[in-house]
C-alpha cells in the first residue's frame, strides 16, 4: 500500500489524510464542487472533483469515486464514517477492481451492516437482545407483534443509522401511522425500506464497545464508551470509561462484544453497541466502521485507531496486550455549525476560528478563518475532547477548552455543551438517553 484515496469530508477525511501521512502513504482527497476549499483538499497530496455539492452525485456517486480512483493510481480507499462507509456493494466494486477497501470484507458488512441481519447473528452468538421482530416487520402483522411484545415499541430501519427511519409507538394506533413513514424515511436515507420493531426502554444508558481485529483471529476490545447524551437518536457527547460501570459489568459487555465479532470473524476497527437497563446490556448493532467519537478511546488507551485499521487493511497483524486498561477519562463534545436554541444548521462563514489547547486537550476539525462551512452536508464541524486523570478533571477542562474556543461568523453549539457541562446530574453521572429531554 503506497497510496490512499480518501472517500470522504470533513473533519473525519482530515484525521485520515494525518493518519496516512504518518505512515508514509500518499493521500487524494476527494471533493464535491462545494467543498473546493475544504481542508481536507489543502493538506492531502492531491485533491480530485468527484461531482456537484449534492452528496447523491458526489460522495454517494461510487462511479465518480472508482474514476477518481483510477486516474490518481490509488491501491487504497479509506471510506471513512457515514457516506460510503458501511456499503457493501462499494466493498465489492473496490475488491473486484484490485483497490484495498479499508475495512472489514464485504461479506462481513453484509452479515454485520444490516440490522435484521445483526441481530439473529447476536443470537447465534448467545448474545442477549431486546425482544423484536425476527425479520421485516410487514404492516398486516407490526400490531400483533407489538402487542406481544408489549408497548410502547420503537421501529428501526435495517439499513444506515444516525437515527434516520426510527420511531417511538406508545399505542397500536401510533405505530399503524409511524411505520409507513419510518419505511418512507428510511427509503428516502438509505434505499432500503426495511424496518423492523423492537421493545421500546424508557430510560436506557447507550453503551458501546470498541473493537479491533486482524485477519488471523486476534481480537481486542479498547474498552467502552457512554454516547447516552443525545437529541433525536443523534449522539452529542461521547465518553470514556462509562461512569456507572463496575469491573464486572466492564468486563461483562467487553465479552459480549468480542463474542459477537468472533461469531462473524470479522476483521477491522468496528463498535458494538448496547443499551443498558437494570444492570442488563441488550445488542442494538454494530457499526462496521470507524466511529465520530474514535478519539475518546485513542485518548484513554494511547492507541491510534486509525493507524492500526490501516495496518490491518496492509495485512499486519495486531500488536496489541491482550488487555488493555484504560487511563484517566476522556470527554467528546460534538461542535455544530448550528443555532444553539432552535439546533437548526447555521452555514456560513467563518469569520474566526481560535481552537483550545494546553495539557489534555485536543481538536479534531476541518474549520480555518476564512472558510465557507457549506449548508448541503452534516452540521458537525468540530469534536472537542479532553482528557484527565479522572472524570471530574476532565469536565473540568472541558468546561475551560469551551469558554476558550472561538467560532465567529457562524452560530454553534458551543454554550450548550458548557450549559451541559455545568449540569450537576451530568457531573454526578445521572443521564439516560432521554436526558436531554428534560435538559
Amino acid at each position: 500500500m503506497k497510496k490512499v484515496l480518501v472517500a470522504n469530508r470533513g473533519e473525519i477525511a482530515v484525521r485520515i489524510i494525518r493518519a496516512c501521512q504518518e505512515l508514509g502513504l500518499q493521500t487524494v482527497a476527494i471533493h464535491s464542487v462545494a467543498d473546493r476549499e475544504s481542508l481536507h483538499t489543502k493538506i492531502a497530496d492531491e485533491s480530485v472533483c468527484v461531482g456537484p455539492a449534492a452528496s447523491a452525485r458526489s460522495y454517494l456517486y461510487m462511479p465518480s469515486i472508482m474514476s477518481a480512483a483510477e486516474i490518481s493510481g490509488v491501491d487504497a480507499i479509506h471510506p471513512g464514517y457515514g457516506f460510503l462507509a458501511e456499503n457493501a456493494e462499494f466493498a465489492e466494486i473496490c475488491e473486484k477492481s484490485g483497490i484495498c477497501f479499508i475495512g472489514p470484507t464485504p461479506q462481513q458488512m453484509h452479515s454485520l451492516g444490516n440490522k435484521i441481519k445483526a441481530r439473529q447473528l447476536a443470537i447465534k452468538a448467545d448474545v442477549p437482545l431486546l425482544p423484536g421482530s425476527e425479520g421485516v416487520i410487514k404492516e398486516t402483522k407490526a400490531v400483533k407483534l407489538a402487542n406481544e411484545i408489549g408497548f410502547p415499541v420503537i421501529i428501526k430501519a435495517a439499513a444506515g443509522g444516525g437515527g434516520r427511519g426510527m420511531k417511538i409507538a406508545r399505542n397500536k394506533e401510533e405505530l399503524k401511522r409511524l411505520l409507513p413513514l419510518a419505511q418512507k424515511e428510511a427509503l428516502a436515507g438509505f434505499g432500503n425500506a426495511d424496518c423492523f420493531l423492537e421493545k421500546y426502554l424508557e430510560h436506557p444508558r447507550h453503551i458501546e464497545v470498541q473493537i479491533i481485529a486482524d485477519a488471523e483471529g486476534k481480537i481486542r476490545h479498547l474498552g467502552e464508551r457512554d454516547c447516552s447524551i443525545q437529541r433525536r437518536h443523534q449522539k452529542l457527547v461521547e465518553e470514556s470509561p462509562c461512569p456507572v460501570l463496575d469491573r464486572t459489568l466492564r468486563e461483562k459487555v467487553g465479552d459480549l462484544a468480542v463474542r459477537l465479532v468472533k461469531t462473524n470473524g470479522y476483521r477491522s476497527l468496528g463498535t458494538v453497541e448496547f443499551l443498558f437497563q437494570d444492570e442488563q446490556f441488550y445488542f442494538m448493532e454494530m457499526n462496521v466502521r470507524a466511529q465520530v467519537e474514535h478519539p475518546v478511546t485513542e485518548m484513554v488507551t494511547g492507541i491510534d485507531l486509525i493507524k492500526e485499521q490501516i495496518r490491518i487493511a496492509q495485512g499486519h497483524s495486531l500488536n496489541l496486550p491482550e488487555t488493555i486498561t484504560p487511563n484517566g477519562h476522556a470527554i467528546e463534545c460534538r461542535i455544530n455549525a448550528e443555532d444553539p436554541q432552535s439546533f437548526t444548521p447555521w452555514p456560513g462563514k467563518v469569520s474566526a476560528f481560535h481552537q483550545p489547547g494546553g495539557p489534555g486537550v485536543r481538536v479534531d476539525s476541518m474549520l480555518y478563518t476564512g472558510y465557507t462551512v457549506p449548508s448541503q452536508y452534516d452540521s458537525l464541524v468540530a469534536k472537542l475532547v479532553t482528557h484527565g486523570a479522572d472524570r471530574a478533571e476532565s469536565i473540568a477542562r472541558m468546561r475551560r477548552a469551551l469558554r476558550e474556543m472561538k467560532i465567529e461568523g457562524i452560530r454553534s453549539n458551543i454554550d450548550f455543551h458548557l450549559k451541559l457541562m455545568e449540569n450537576v446530574h451530568f457531573q454526578k453521572g445521572n443521564v439516560s438517553t432521554r436526558f436531554l429531554e428534560s435538559f
